[in-house]
């Protein structure tokens, strides 16, 4: 393919994608258009940098076998460039019986999505482990890890731009020319019309705008901003955590609740919630975006989601609000944390797409429309699978079209 071939978006995704668009297109000219100033600026690096491998996605599913394939990736690639990367370990972690059941049949899950050494801990293993944790029951998932999210994507423009192509950024898509199904796409960016014979997009928390704005269609499906807020644990209190600890997540949702990561430069974060975000890229409490808080609250599927799941916002919004509704959700599974030991932490949006109905859209979702190609939902665990996400695009959306 000796073709100009173009992508929105210079998140961990984009860039991805566009390395391996050169990868397998060694003639096209490959430029990535990024409205920011750097490299994924919001979700690829509002993320507490784990390195997720496939427990809770349904057998089957096209993020369930993205997410095994991802980490694996990720990982070898992290080893070929010197990137800062840890396959510590998680585990998983049972506080009553319903949990206990639950997690039973995530350990199923996994073992049918190929994860390999899961494992049952024995009360003295998990002790051994993460001697403040308690429990009635815990998985050990041997293959999660942590990583430096930023320096892949660092390294990522490195490589693309080592290859001969461009990685603009400032560069805000403003329109798309109409054209012929068949015909070139022509993108202005920075006031100037770039003639293109592909185009990828991959616009994280927009991706819903820039269909609507690119094909003149309405999406499939809306996307929803929820904030994740984060607390740190304070010097004296990170001896509690050694590696990473997650609760048993609600499998009615894609959140996986108030969990303890080690961060790969040090430290230890708490988190997150999840809350509406009134700005897609609202960060902090006090953001607001008239628009964006307009197209959730107008969203019938929003309404639906809300009057569906009273309860589960309810807490969610108290863990946002309340400090200690915070330090109960931490204390589930580290008893000995005391509200003086958790600081204040980061925060970062989610695209969560959703349905008319009010559905949460948990698996990816990729559409083509003529010589475009769109990325509509790629949520968690969009980053550590970005590469094997990239691949599957480039073989079953581009070699066999």
């Amino acid at each position: 393919m000796n073709h100009r071939i173009g992508v929105v978006g210079g998140g961990i995704l984009g860039l991805a994608m566009a390395w391996m668009l050169q990868k397998r297109f060694p003639m096209a000219e490959v430029m990535v258009f990024e409205k920011e100033a750097d490299p994924g600026r919001h979700q690829s690096s509002h993320n507490s940098g784990v390195l997720h491998c496939g427990l809770y996605y349904q057998p089957g599913s096209l993020k369930a076998r993205l997410a095994v394939e991802g980490i694996r990736s990720m990982i070898e690639f992290c080893r070929q460039y010197d990137i800062p990367h840890e396959v510590c370990g998680k585990v998983v972690v049972a506080s009553d019986e319903r949990e206990r059941q639950f997690l039973e049949s995530l350990a199923g899950r996994g073992a049918e999505n190929g994860l390999k050494g899961l494992a049952f801990l024995s009360p003295a293993e998990l002790k051994r482990r993460e001697p403040f944790v308690q429990g009635i029951s815990s998985l050990l998932v041997p293959e999660e890890g942590i990583v430096d999210f930023p320096a892949v994507m660092d390294k990522l423009v490195f490589l693309i731009r080592q290859r001969g192509g461009s990685v603009f950024f400032n560069s805000r898509v403003a329109t798309l020319k109409p054209y012929p199904a068949d015909g070139p796409v022509i993108l202005e960016v920075a006031r100037k019309e770039i003639q293109l014979d592909l185009l990828v997009c991959c616009a994280g928390l927009h991706s819903d705008r820039l269909y609507r704005q690119c094909t003149g269609l309405e999406p499939p499906l809306r996307i929803i901003p929820f904030r994740g807020e984060y607390r740190t644990l304070r010097p004296e209190a990170e001896r509690m955590v050694n590696h990473l600890v997650y609760p048993v997540p609600d499998p009615a949702y894609p959140f996986l609740g108030v969990h303890f990561t080690r961060l790969i430069h040090g430290g230890r974060e708490v988190g997150p919630n999840a809350v509406l975000a009134l700005r897609r890229e609202g960060y902090r409490k006090g953001s607001f975006s008239l628009k964006d808080t307009a197209d959730s609250l107008t969203y019938p599927g929003f309404l639906r989601f809300i009057s569906n799941n009273v309860r589960f916002t309810a807490g969610e919004i108290a863990s946002s609000v309340s400090e200690k509704a915070f330090h109960a959700k931490a204390r589930k599974m580290i008893p000995e944390i005391t509200l003086n030991q958790l600081a204040p932490g980061t925060a970062g949006v989610r695209a969560q797409a959703m349905s008319a109905e009010g559905k949460l859209v948990m698996d990816f979702r990729i559409m083509r429309h003529g010589r475009q190609i769109h990325v509509l939902n790629a949520p968690s665990p969009g980053a550590t699978a970005s590469l094997a996400i990239a691949s599957h695009i480039v073989g079953e959306y581009i070699d066999n079209s």
